[in-house]
């Protein structure tokens, strides 16, 4: 009976929200632990598609508890009218479905001001590929001990303590970016108007969890984005906030690590990115294009069009290693259907010497080339395959291969958008 932590393992859009879906069947819990509305997962379930951005995978499943933890930071508002489109669409979501951490950092609309203002104010180089939601500077004051956190808004007197410990930092950032200083009492009003919704769904969720974890209940720890945009581990300075990699959902909910009993990491059987940063297997032609094109390469969050890429296997092996993970899950093997060629990146030349990994320095990074592996493809379709039978060879293969360059075996195999197109090879649950 695992707990298990859903990580992606590339730089995010790995197709995290399907398979979270299809383990929460197998789950009694389903615990966001970092993150924020910047992050999106697509679900497509009995053919009606969900977007979620707040809101865990769980929700969407009837008879599951969905939990977002302190790790999280909270636009409030955002996830008010995200919990009244999926109603919208049939899906009950109460205080007993829906629990909020009580320590969760809340975004406010300053965070979402100054993020903004921060990357317009960037020369062309040192853009992030930030979203604008707020996410860094919510995190930002955090770790600055000045954050209005969901437990603020149910007592007057420190909520509006909280807000003028915030304004002494933000008021001198935004005069020196031009922006107009905040209004006090109107963002202590919005506080105020939304503090009954959000507060009807806090709860001490550590003390939850635990409680729930010695009965036997199952935990599914969800993660957003990919560890490659770990604030650690990542290709720093083009990351985002947080800690991604799965050693955060234990600090994330409040369970200590020994709750963690299988970390399983979501692949794409190619390579994509959004926004700024280093990216090796970069594909700018044709082939680029076409995975793109057949992979619907948009973001869910953004509609910003992805950079698609090869396999990168250097890459996966490294974020396998700093999360620990137990076994992947191969995910949009489809797309690479009719590639008369496939190419993997195997590791990289770096002023003349091959190394295996990408290397730390932002400067080394850049100037890494990839040393490809090729594999002949497949002209057979793998679209809605649900077992090793229903593979050409040729695709068995190229699975296998990944396995072995990344040192890690492949638990699941989806090749579709819709649940049920997943080939189960271990069950993360019963591993």
């Amino acid at each position: 009976m695992a707990n298990v932590v859903v990580v992606g393992a590339q730089w995010g859009d790995e197709g995290k929200g399907k398979i979270v879906d299809w383990l929460s069947e197998r789950a009694d819990i389903v615990a966001r632990f970092q993150g924020g509305h910047n992050a999106g997962h697509t679900l497509v379930v009995d053919g009606k598609v969900y977007k979620l951005h707040a809101l865990p995978s769980g929700v969407v499943r009837g008879g599951k508890l969905s939990v977002i933890g302190n790790g999280v930071v909270l636009d409030p508002w955002h996830l008010m009218k995200e919990i009244e489109t999926i109603r919208a669409q049939g899906v009950s979501i109460t205080p007993e479905t829906l629990m909020i951490a009580e320590n969760t950092p809340l975004i406010l609309p300053i965070h979402g001001e100054l993020d903004r203002a921060r990357e317009e104010a960037s020369s062309k180089g040192t853009k992030i590929g930030t979203t604008g939601r707020g996410i860094g500077p919510a995190y930002e004051d955090k770790v600055g001990r000045r954050s209005v956190r969901v437990a603020d808004l149910a007592d007057a007197a420190t909520l509006e303590a909280r807000v003028d410990r915030a304004l002494q930092h933000h008021d001198p950032l935004r005069k020196g970016l031009g922006i107009e200083a905040i209004d006090r009492d109107a963002l202590i009003a919005m506080l105020r108007e939304i503090a009954p919704s959000v507060l009807e769904y806090a709860a001490p969720v550590w003390k939850v969890l635990n409680e729930r974890k010695k009965k036997g209940q199952r935990i599914l720890f969800e993660g957003a984005q990919g560890a490659l945009l770990d604030i650690d581990f990542g290709t720093y300075p083009y990351v985002t906030s947080s800690n991604v990699i799965a050693g955060q959902a234990a600090t994330g909910v409040g369970v200590g690590p020994g709750s963690i009993d299988y970390v399983l990491g979501i692949v794409k059987a190619y390579t994509t990115r959004v926004g700024e940063g280093p990216f090796p297997t970069e594909l700018e032609d044709a082939d680029g294009q076409r995975l793109g094109e057949r992979g619907h390469e948009f973001g869910t969050t953004t509609g910003r069009k992805r950079r698609c890429g090869w396999f990168d296997a250097a890459l996966v092996r490294q974020t396998c290693a700093t999360s620990g993970v137990t076994g992947i899950s191969l995910t949009k093997l489809d797309v690479l259907d009719g590639f008369e060629t496939l190419k993997i990146c195997t590791g990289y030349m770096l002023d003349g010497e091959r190394i295996d990994y990408l290397p730390t320095a932002a400067d080394h990074q850049a100037r890494c080339t990839p040393i490809y592996e090729e594999m002949p493809g497949w002209s057979e379709s793998t679209e809605g395959a649900r077992s090793w039978a229903d593979l050409p060879a040729n695709a068995i293969k190229y699975v296998r291969r990944i396995e072995e360059l990344i040192d890690c075996p492949a638990a699941l195999v989806s090749t579709s958008p819709e649940r049920e197109d997943t080939i189960l090879v271990t069950d993360p649950f019963e591993d």
